[in-house]
């Protein structure tokens, strides 16, 4: 375990939002970031990647403490990307290395296409790339069905359906004690949001990968070692021999660094530092 580390949160005007972070310890520049997930999710993380580091997290626009100017507005990835280049810029701590998981991994997969010299290093670990899949076309088919059912209001349904093309064992029980009955409306307008204004357009984007092997930015793909045969894994996979590159393992699964902080965050530093 390590000290408790200092926590100074802000907020940044962008573009058509006001994004919430959270800055931690001292040293070269870390984000963490999900899409979905919220600083929160890294919160156990950044504490021990805080020693050595100063970790910024964040919450995605239109997530929790980071509103839009408009609720209804789509988050696409490039905007979220630019988010990122902002923050750092803002931090004036960079250029950064940053971490990105699911949705946040495409987000830093376009911020190193768009903005390399704000970004030496990406870690993107298990990016949701659909389109990169031989059954992209039912896999689109899918995640509009999944859409769908969330909007004529069952949401139970609408995660029974998630987690099935994820192939994520969760049985249906739990599932319907997670997302049936009485909740956190924060958390509500969250998973709103997300169904209807990001899943598509995450799921859907198109990396370059000729770009991102030229690139100054060094990209590095990671997949959880429990991940094995999950959609994420697969993407990953198929992202990795775009990229020419071998994918790295991580504690756990698609949410590793929940499940297991410490050894998560230990192996993240090693593959930062690996040469």
């Amino acid at each position: 375990m390590t000290a408790s580390s200092a926590v100074t949160t802000g907020t940044l005007v962008v573009p058509d939002a006001r994004l919430y972070y959270e800055v931690r310890g001292a040293g070269p520049l870390l984000v963490l970031v999900g899409a979905p997930m919220n600083a929160a999710s890294f919160a156990a993380a950044a504490e021990q990647l805080a020693a050595t580091n100063t970790v910024l997290t964040t919450d995605p626009r239109g997530h929790f403490a980071s509103p839009l100017d408009d609720p209804h507005q789509d988050s696409t990835v490039l905007a979220r990307a630019d988010d990122l280049a902002r923050l750092i810029a803002h931090i004036d701590a960079g250029p950064a290395v940053v971490f990105g998981s699911s949705g946040g991994a495409v987000s830093a997969l376009a911020l190193a296409q768009t903005n390399p010299d704000r970004v030496t290093t990406v870690v993107a670990h298990e990016p949701p790339l659909r389109e990169l899949l031989p059954d992209a076309s039912a896999q689109r088919a899918v995640t509009e069905e999944i859409i769908a059912t969330y909007d004529l209001g069952d949401v139970v349904g609408a995660w029974k359906k998630f987690f099935a093309q994820a192939a994520l064992p969760i049985p249906d029980e739990v599932v319907e004690h997670m997302f049936g009955g009485d909740r956190d409306p924060l958390q509500v307008a969250s998973e709103r949001h997300w169904f209807d204004h990001e899943l598509r357009a995450t799921t859907g984007w198109v990396p370059d990968p000729p770009l991102l092997r030229a690139v100054p930015t060094r990209v590095i793909v990671g997949i959880g070692a429990d991940s094995a045969g999950q959609f994420c894994d697969r993407t990953s996979r198929a992202l990795a021999a775009e990229l020419r590159c071998e994918p790295v393992l991580f504690p756990g699964d698609h949410t590793g660094f929940v499940g297991d902080p410490a050894a998560f965050a230990l192996r993240l530093q090693e593959v930062v530092d690996e040469p």
